[in-house]
């Protein structure tokens, strides 16, 4: 793309020059917001009645998680399709409403319109506004967005048929952009269904498709080759659950040299490292359990429940976490994979009243196929080849969808900021 013929220092020091013939301007005097109301918690539905209620979660979304059965908002108050909001707590994320007919809940914007500048580049353009008002907030817990901020920012202004032309151009553009990433986003899904389902299959029925099979008895596995045996984990393995000594004694944190595992480490089937760590006096003074080598750690709570992890070395965990450590008779790898092709089960004989638990005992009457124990490193030995394949190709896809994210980025930011003239671009066919 080319570049404006002359530019001009613009006095914002994120933006830098700008095309000569632009303005820039403040926001008290070019752009107007709405400011959601307190809506009044009493009057929430989740069974959808009334209007949706947007919050800041909800602006992303086609769809809000409660509903408003009162009628005391104002009528500036109600949204609609295509109305470009901002969310004023956390990062400051900016949105154009996809769902109904809705109202807007207090500490989320709508911009209202503005003084030359048209909503499709405000929607562009805001984003660079609200991340330079970021990174300048501090905030020991949650930065928060406030009117005045809005107010003082200052905004480069191209003509209004100019800005057509920009938000022309960054429609057409991040459209091909957005199509890419929903591609490769439905690849990576697709990649991470097959590894599931090749799990499933591979620990269920073996790397032998012509052995004979036989009915398991155990609910929603199915057929198990004949030669294999089936028990529960409490007579295959130990299980244990972890604890959290008093995080107000430094005393257990202050020279640690133990992994403590909590839901949040889960990020890679294998573990290695830990967000925190222990010292030895968490295990000499207090109930604090060390786990062995080669322990699979199962997520026993929450919405995570049931997910997987084996580590390679002695550890320790929170109590949201059960420690399985196997015996002889199962291979640990195999052990492994075979839980982590039961998440479903695993919910289902949790308990689930409001937050889904498994207890040690549920854990420990959970049912386990038990081929004899060559077999089973030979099946852990071709999923750790298998996955692993997989596992380069999604990062490499994961990969990609990073660096559409940057082009996109910086495809918006050279045309809202003038650092490209669009002005003769033209659709292509």
């Amino acid at each position: 793309m080319k570049v404006y013929p002359e530019y001009k220092a613009s006095g914002i020091d994120w933006l830098g020059e700008i095309p000569s013939h632009w303005r820039v301007a403040p926001g008290k005097w070019s752009v107007n917001f709405t400011y959601g109301f307190p809506a009044d918690s009493r009057l929430f539905s989740i069974e959808k009645k009334g209007l949706p209620l947007i919050r800041i979660r909800d602006i992303n979304s086609v769809d809000t998680e409660v509903y408003y059965e009162g009628t005391d908002y104002p009528k500036e108050a109600i949204i609609h399709v295509g109305d470009v909001l901002i969310g004023m707590d956390g990062d400051f994320n900016i949105a154009k409403w996809k769902g109904q007919e809705a109202i807007l809940n207090q500490r989320v914007c709508k911009f209202n319109g503005g003084n030359g500048i048209i909503k499709d580049f405000i929607y562009y353009l805001m984003p660079l506004i609200l991340s330079d008002i970021n990174s300048t907030k501090y905030a020991t817990t949650v930065k928060h967005l406030s009117a005045a901020d809005l107010a003082e920012m200052r905004l480069p202004i191209p003509s209004f048929d100019e800005q057509e032309k920009i938000t022309a151009y960054l429609d057409n553009k991040t459209a091909k952009i957005d199509a890419l990433v929903a591609e490769k986003q439905a690849q990576v899904e697709d990649l991470r269904k097959y590894r599931t389902s090749l799990i499933t299959e591979t620990v269920t029925r073996g790397l032998n498709p012509d052995t004979p099979f036989r009915p398991s008895y155990i609910d929603g596995l199915g057929d198990i080759p004949e030669h294999w045996n089936t028990s529960k984990l409490k007579y295959v393995s130990e299980v244990q659950t972890g604890s959290t000594p008093s995080t107000s004694e430094t005393k257990y944190w202050e020279y640690p040299n133990r992994n403590w595992f909590t839901p949040g480490d889960f990020n890679n089937f294998r573990l290695y490292e830990s967000s925190r760590k222990l010292s030895s006096l968490a295990f000499e003074e207090t109930a604090c359990r060390i786990f062995p080598k080669n322990s699979v750690l199962l997520v026993a709570i929450g919405g995570t429940l049931g997910k997987v992890g084996i580590v390679d070395g002695e550890c320790s965990a929170n109590q949201q976490i059960n420690a399985i450590s196997f015996n002889e008779l199962i291979y640990p790898l195999f052990g492994a994979y075979y839980l982590s092709a039961c998440k479903s089960a695993l919910n289902q004989a949790a308990n689930a009243s409001t937050l889904p638990i498994l207890n040690q005992e549920q854990t420990k009457n959970f049912p386990i196929v038990v081929p004899p124990l060559e077999e089973q490193k030979e099946i852990a030995e071709y999923l750790d080849d298998k996955t692993a394949k997989i596992g380069a190709l999604i990062d490499e896809l994961n990969k990609q969808l990073e660096e559409l994210a940057l082009y996109r980025k910086a495809v918006i930011s050279e045309a809202v900021t003038g650092k490209v003239d669009v002005r003769d671009w033209k659709q292509e066919d």
